[in-house]
């Protein structure tokens, strides 16, 4: 390190635990850059802060970087890029496999190289969560669990096989076998250190934990005053390979929270109203940070249910500093008194810690919100934005699929299957099941519909899916969990499950009914997510609502109920029995919590949880240093990423003359683009896959065969509702130009590819909605698009396109697809990309048509930094880190 770096960047010490730990003094580098008090920055940019200080004193930051953040004022963000590098990384086994999958064709490239791929490992800890592969094939069962777990190993042994070489030949990198809890809970429960120490330069370097996460949830952990969000499995890979995350400067909400919860509310309705505030606010790309008195009755798992949805309201973050209520949380979740008094000191040291009486930040804006407006709620049923009480549910879902005869049908045990009515009932996702509060509300509210003698309904499919085994334990211990098990609330599988689709089939007979008479029929969910055919392909209507919601709702088996004024049934004795009736009270779910919550659960349940059990065992294999690509394989396959891969990248050029291959709408999510859900048999993956000799009843999930890039690119934009607008009906379809046939998106691509022609997606607000799907950009690559052309972007998609190489373009404000009149029959040129390219600077867009006449335009160039513009050059993320490691050998 420098002089200058010195006296830039200082280092003190903190002796804590009879330690002296060194750390990079936050105030004192503000005060020796005379940029004002530290109490006058946001929580979450002094967080920032000390990772740039500890950053630089590695090389990989400036000093530029640190004096543009430490003069950040609100009103006038600075427009520019800093390098970020958490201290480790999480991935799920959705997203995780793939990227371990470009880990090992890394590798592999290297091999073929003549470089030494044991080289290849991750420089920063990494963590994969094996949590997003179990099914609700069995539901309402005593043996649901076993069944579904023991299908899951059976439909995923060849995936988990590859997981378990991983966690063998890398360094830094450590699975949680199945069945052990959903990420972003077994991270807030058990991964999360909140300050850790590493060693740097021979020292003890305290530090605050950060992560970035290939999950969009990857947020939950901001409750506990963690830095994170989530990226696509791509930035992630580049990350961990020692790449800084290059993130802009971020504007800060403030969010002014006052009052305190209503007795009839819990933290979910508090969750669905943030979420449809700040998204009406407009926060895409900024960390919102909360604050206030509000703040103090709030509990920890409260925090992180409002942090966990911080996507849904479209944010980066959503930040809860270091405070006295975190303290308690990591005791009662077992962390050891050493750790929580090192966390305590290190973080008042540094002026991380908030109190009551800490001088409130400079916010860029600040909203307020009082909790005692919030009431009880739901939303959907498409987004997770639109927020509805349960009395306008009704009338909104006429609406909304408008207008709909209630047509009723008998079907087998179904006494009664209408549109609204709901088939499946699941708690299920971490945004809910990691909150005891609705947890327990969600038993004690089934204890009392129990005593009263009411039932669900049968045509409900009832499931429920802890966030971890600590959840089951205190609801046994608690004895609420036969309360649920009566109702049909049988524990499915520790996962997302339904929340991401993994709804599993539904009863024949009620499949049947719905597809013969056209019923429009309802989810209802304690998960995140809920767009178009997400949850399950035959439900239309998806609400997300709170554990306790989720029992009504299967109680009243519709949605078609106002539950203020509607009975849910009758009791033993013929008596109507309303939804306040049977609510327990908050009294009633503290004191149960208090009970049976004890740190003994966290310790003992997470004592061995990489272990796994016997069958997690028995995947080990020889160890070896390159993966044993199997050329037969239908789940695992050597991605063609680094096939033809040169030293120095090809020079760059113009995209001339590309055909568009579909022109969408507003809000096209990852759910649309990437492959998710079933797999159809007359889908090209379906076809794929029975060419292969896979029947159909073996298809498995798009998620699962995520590490075969074959059927991943046949399914993308293959979702049964996506909109193309070049023709006339929903899914993958398109037209092939210039003959106008039209056909699937898959066949139309491969038919361009034969000519060497390049293509071009339009679309319009709100590209790339949803979750962090790296192959959402990976599909988009292979297929031929060469440039995605909107009139926004979500931050995470925008980014993965980056990455895979494929260009980001913006309409300038007042055009759009309408106002240029494309059909799709046009020609596209792209021209401006071989000179030196400026972060946001302009690209002329020419547009040809049929009938001799062209236009040209500008397009906002969405290469926001210089390190995209590198990446984009290269071709993405992957091959520069590759070359760097061929020229480093």
């Amino acid at each position: 390190m420098t002089t200058q770096h010195q006296k830039l960047f200082p280092q003190a010490t903190l002796h804590a635990n009879g330690k002296d730990y060194t750390i990079f003094p936050v105030r004192q580098t503000l005060a020796e850059l005379a940029a004002g008090s530290l109490e006058r920055l946001p929580y979450s940019l002094r967080l920032l802060l000390e990772n740039l200080l500890r950053q630089a004193s590695r090389g990989l930051a400036h000093a530029a970087d640190i004096e543009t953040l430490a003069r950040w004022q609100p009103e006038a963000v600075p427009d520019a890029a800093i390098p970020f590098m958490p201290t480790r990384v999480i991935l799920q086994d959705f997203t995780g496999v793939p990227v371990l999958v470009d880990l090992a064709a890394m590798r592999s490239a290297l091999a073929r190289h003549g470089g030494d791929p044991a080289a290849m490992n991750p420089l920063i800890p990494v963590d994969l969560i094996i949590d997003h592969s179990v099914q609700v094939d069995r539901a309402a069962d005593p043996e649901a669990l076993k069944i579904n777990v023991q299908l899951e190993m059976v439909r995923n042994r060849e995936r988990y096989t590859m997981l378990h070489w991983g966690q063998q030949a890398f360094k830094h990198f450590r699975v949680v076998p199945p069945g052990s809890g959903i990420v972003h809970q077994v991270n807030l429960e058990f991964l999360a250190s909140v300050v850790t120490c590493s060693e740097q330069n021979r020292a003890d370097v305290l530090c605050p934990d950060s992560v970035l996460g290939t999950d969009s949830h990857t947020t939950m952990i901001n409750g506990l005053g963690v830095m994170g969000w989530g990226v696509g499995g791509i930035e992630a890979e580049a990350v961990l390979l020692g790449q800084p995350y290059p993130l802009q400067i971020p504007a800060v909400v403030g969010v002014r929270l006052s009052g305190s919860l209503r007795p009839d509310t819990t933290a979910t309705d508090l969750v669905l109203t943030i979420t449809g505030f700040l998204r009406s606010k407009g926060v895409v790309g900024r960390f919102v940070e909360f604050f206030g008195p509000g703040l103090a009755g709030l509990s920890l798992p409260d925090r992180a249910t409002i942090a966990n949805m911080a996507p849904e309201y479209g944010a980066t973050m959503g930040f809860f500093p270091v405070d006295a209520e975190t303290l308690h949380y990591l005791r009662a979740s077992g962390r050891s008194e050493a750790q929580v008094e090192l966390i305590e000191q290190y973080c008042r040291k540094q002026g991380f810690f908030f109190t009551p009486n800490s001088p409130e930040p400079q916010y860029s804006v600040v909203y307020h919100l009082n909790l005692e407006d919030v009431t009880p709620s739901l939303a959907g049923p498409r987004r997770p934005q639109d927020r509805l009480s349960p009395a306008e549910v009704q009338d909104d879902f006429n609406r909304q699929f408008t207008p709909l005869p209630v047509k009723n049908t008998s079907v087998d045990t179904v006494d009664q299957l209408t549109n609204g009515s709901v088939v499946i009932a699941a708690i299920t996702s971490c945004t809910n099941t990691s909150n005891p509060d609705v947890m327990i509300g969600a038993g004690l509210l089934a204890r009392k519909a129990r005593a009263r003698g009411l039932t669900c309904k049968p045509w409900v499919k009832t499931s429920l899916a802890p966030g971890s085994r600590v959840v089951t334990r205190y609801l046994e211990q608690s004895g609420l969990l036969p309360d649920l098990e009566a109702l049909g609330f049988y524990v499915v599988g520790y996962g997302c499950t339904t929340c991401i689709g993994n709804s599993g089939p539904l009863d024949e007979s009620i499949s049947t009914a719905i597809t013969r008479h056209d019923l429009t029929v309802a989810a209802v969910l304690s998960g995140n997510r809920n767009f178009e055919a997400r949850i399950h392909p035959q439900v239309r209507a998806n609400y997300l609502a709170s554990p306790l919601l989720v029992v009504a709702y299967a109680l009243a088996g519709t949605v078609l109920i106002d539950l203020d004024t509607t009975p849910l049934g009758t009791d033993q004795q013929g008596q109507p029995v309303y939804l306040r009736d049977i609510w327990p009270s908050k009294e009633e779910i503290r004191a149960t919590v208090q009970q049976y919550l004890q740190p003994e659960l966290f310790t003992s349940t997470y004592a061995s949880v990489f272990t796994g059990d016997q069958q997690w065992r028995d995947l080990a294999k020889e160890k070896s240093t390159l993966y044993p690509w199997d050329p037969d394989s239908t789940y695992i396959r050597e991605p063609p990423f680094f096939h033809d891969l040169s030293l120095q990248p090809p020079p760059a050029a113009d995209i001339i003359d590309a055909r568009i291959l579909a022109l969408f709408g507003d809000s096209v999510t990852t759910d649309h683009i990437s492959p998710a859900g079933s797999i159809g048999p007359q889908t090209p993956a379906g076809l794929y896959l029975q060419q292969l000799g896979v029947p159909p009843a073996e298809f498995n999930s798009y998620g699962s065969r995520r590490g075969n890039h074959e059927v991943m690119m046949r399914g993308t934009f293959a979702n049964i509702r996506i909109r193309n607008h070049m023709v006339h009906r929903e899914g993958g379809w398109t037209r092939l130009w210039p003959e106008g046939v039209e056909m699937s998106i898959y066949e139309a691509a491969l038919q361009y590819q034969k000519h060497q022609t390049p293509l071009v997606v339009f679309a319009g607000h709100d590209y790339g909605t949803g979750s962090s799907r790296d192959w959402a950009a990976k599909g988009t690559m292979l297929l031929g698009v060469r440039a995605v052309i909107a009139a926004s972007f979500e931050r995470i998609h925008r980014s993965n396109l980056v990455g895979m190489g494929v260009l980001p373009l913006e309409f300038p404000e007042g055009v759009n697809i309408q106002t240029l009149h494309l059909d799709g029959s046009e020609r596209i040129s792209l021209i401006g990309l071989t000179g030196t390219l400026e972060p946001g600077g302009q690209i002329l867009l020419r547009i040809d048509r049929p009938d001799g006449s062209s236009e040209t335009g500008p397009l906002r160039l969405r290469l926001d930094n210089a390190v995209e513009i590198d990446y984009y050059r290269q071709g993405g993320i992957l091959h520069k880190v590759l070359r760097q490691q061929l020229q480093s050998q």
